[in-house]
């Protein structure tokens, strides 16, 4: 009759994916693969994964220029082919990276004289190399006295020159600085086949930076920032503007300072509670069994169902609370009430 129904199982909890393969593609290029994810979990974590990747890896970066005898980026310099602002253009694709890893910024002083095609190799020295060594820079003539000195910054994203003028010394043309050493960052999402659910789901990514880092190590930047932003949420609690630790006893503490909408009681026993000024969790918490028996116009029925809720929660009448959480409680209370 109509033959077999397949069901699926009855999940508590997402699958968490077990498998991941790396495979280096040459040239600064890596392949990532992870699964296998449930469906729509993949785009969950590749998407911000990307943005992560591209806004948060760390480079280096000319972020201004000196030129000896050169007043602003409109000029021109005798014995160089090209005027200033193309200079400028072809030394902001230059990509550097400092020799001393700990170093967030050197200025590097360059003296180029005679006949010369530069190019990036030609900054190389003792204080940076440069990781784009065929990048071209300027073509200078033989009458050339060519000397500049280029500021070079650690940093992440990208900064416009306005924002980096008030920052350079005098004399200094602020250059629009591309930290990024992320190239490219694409993820394509694949259906596979797992304990025979056609809908489980594969991240691969491609990443490619410019040889300042490796792929893996800015994945792996990535991945630490992700978790950074997240433990926000597991860092502190906010209750009526006071800040509070968010430990295993303030989240209990947390708990206890709700509201009694949140027990989701009968109106007979909400309104009993309620005319008796009883507004909090917390204060259920406070009271003995008798306590709560003498409640006015709260019978037996309504007893017992408050009970019910408490112990639903996690709070038992008769349960083991500390004296620490107890009279961080009742202060909480006394300035709520």
């Amino acid at each position: 009759m109509g033959g077999e129904i397949y069901m699926k199982s009855i999940k508590t909890a997402p699958h968490t994916p077990s498998s991941i393969t790396i495979e280096d593609l040459g040239g600064n290029k890596t392949r990532i693969c992870a699964y296998p994810f449930e469906t729509g979990y993949a785009i969950t974590i590749a998407h911000p994964l990307k943005r992560l990747l591209l806004g948060s890896s760390v480079g280096y970066a000319p972020i201004a220029v000196k030129i000896e005898g050169i007043e602003h980026e409109f000029d021109s310099l005798r014995g160089m082919m090209e005027d200033v602002t193309l200079f400028i253009a072809h030394l902001k694709t230059i990509r550097f990276k400092m020799k001393n890893e700990e170093a967030q910024k050197v200025s590097v002083d360059y003296h180029f004289k005679g006949h010369n095609i530069l190019k990036g190799s030609d900054l190389t020295n003792d204080l940076v190399e440069v990781v784009t060594p065929e990048q071209y820079l300027a073509t200078i003539n033989e009458n050339a006295d060519f000397n500049f000195s280029v500021i070079i910054e650690k940093g992440i994203g990208y900064v416009a020159s306005e924002d980096i003028r008030s920052i350079v010394p005098n004399g200094f043309i602020p250059l629009d600085a591309y930290f990024t050493p992320v190239r490219r960052v694409v993820y394509e999402i694949e259906n596979m086949l797992y304990e025979d659910d056609p809908t489980f789901e594969k991240i691969v990514f491609e990443i490619e930076t410019d040889g300042q880092i490796q792929p893996m190590d800015a994945f792996n930047n990535a991945l630490d920032v992700m978790q950074k932003q997240f433990s926000v949420f597991g860092g502190t609690w906010t209750i009526k503007g006071e800040q509070l630790d968010n430990s295993e006893e303030e989240v209990e503490l947390k708990s206890l300072l709700q509201k009694i909408e949140v027990l989701g009681l009968s109106a007979r026993s909400f309104n009993c509670l309620d005319k008796a000024n009883i507004k909090y969790v917390g204060e259920i918490v406070l009271m003995s069994e008798t306590d709560l028996k003498e409640v006015k116009n709260l019978g037996k029925k309504s007893t017992d169902e408050i009970k019910e809720k408490m112990e639903e929660i996690g709070f038992p009448f008769g349960g083991n609370i500390s004296p620490e959480i107890i009279s961080s409680l009742q202060k909480k209370l006394n300035k709520l009430k």
